[in-house]
């Protein structure tokens, strides 16, 4: 499903114009981006957690160049969906 398909979904589900829900939706989106680079997590209850998960430095191969290069220590996004959620997408 497309960002414009969610909206259309809404869209549809409330009533309200597409341009408002786009609006809330990109904001959303932002928030949790934002929330995510100043390395916060967000929690929304029944729903799930958008959280940072760190990875540690590494040796890994360059098989073009065919040596050892370190990667540095780095933070990646990471969803984790709430008991219920998973519970639903299961059924």
């Amino acid at each position: 499903m497309t960002k414009a398909q969610v909206v259309n979904e809404i869209a549809k589900k409330t009533g309200l114009d597409k341009a408002d829900i786009l609006a809330c939706v990109e904001g959303f989106m932002e928030t949790v981006k934002d929330s995510l680079a100043n390395e916060e997590n967000v929690y929304l209850r029944g729903f799930g957690s958008f959280i940072i998960k760190k990875r540690a430095a590494k040796a890994a191969r360059d098989i073009l160049k065919n040596t050892t290069i370190t990667v540095p220590e780095h933070n990646i996004p990471a969803f984790k969906p709430a008991k219920t959620f998973a519970a639903a997408v299961r059924k």
